[in-house]
């Protein structure tokens, strides 16, 4: 669990960088990277079933992340819905189109990061409930 929060802390520094340089491609590609592991740590450790169909598959698809995500809505609330949005937004405006300006991506960093700190207090939560169970 670790290893994911620090991946996640280096991506988020990273970005840091881009945006002094105002490099919309990398700073929406890291920030999208923090969300998308995040989404993904939580499938993992909520034991959703689109965990096992992306390893049988050796790979995750939009549609899998989608739907993770859905169900991650419904488990944790509406905030994961908006925090995943705007991490996609960046994602393709920013990262595939570069259609997008940094501010434009500066103002969706704080979003990005809700979504890891929600993930910490998520992961935290369970691991409490483990303990005690």
């Amino acid at each position: 669990m670790n290893e994911g929060f620090s991946i996640a802390r280096s991506l988020l520094r990273k970005s840091d960088a881009h945006i002094s340089k105002g490099d919309v491609v990398q700073l929406s590609e890291k920030l999208y990277k923090v969300a998308e592991g995040r989404v993904k740590l939580l499938a993992k450790h909520l034991r959703l079933s689109e965990v096992k169909v992306a390893e049988e598959k050796r790979r995750w698809i939009v549609t899998l992340l989608e739907r993770v995500v859905e169900g991650l809505t419904k488990k944790l609330g509406a905030d994961v819905r908006v925090e995943w949005d705007a991490a996609n937004y960046l994602y393709v405006w920013g990262f595939h189109e570069a259609k997008i300006e940094v501010e434009g991506v500066k103002v969706k960093r704080p979003i990005i990061e809700k979504l890891a700190k929600l993930t910490e207090e998520a992961l935290e939560e369970l691991k409490e409930r483990y303990l005690t169970a």
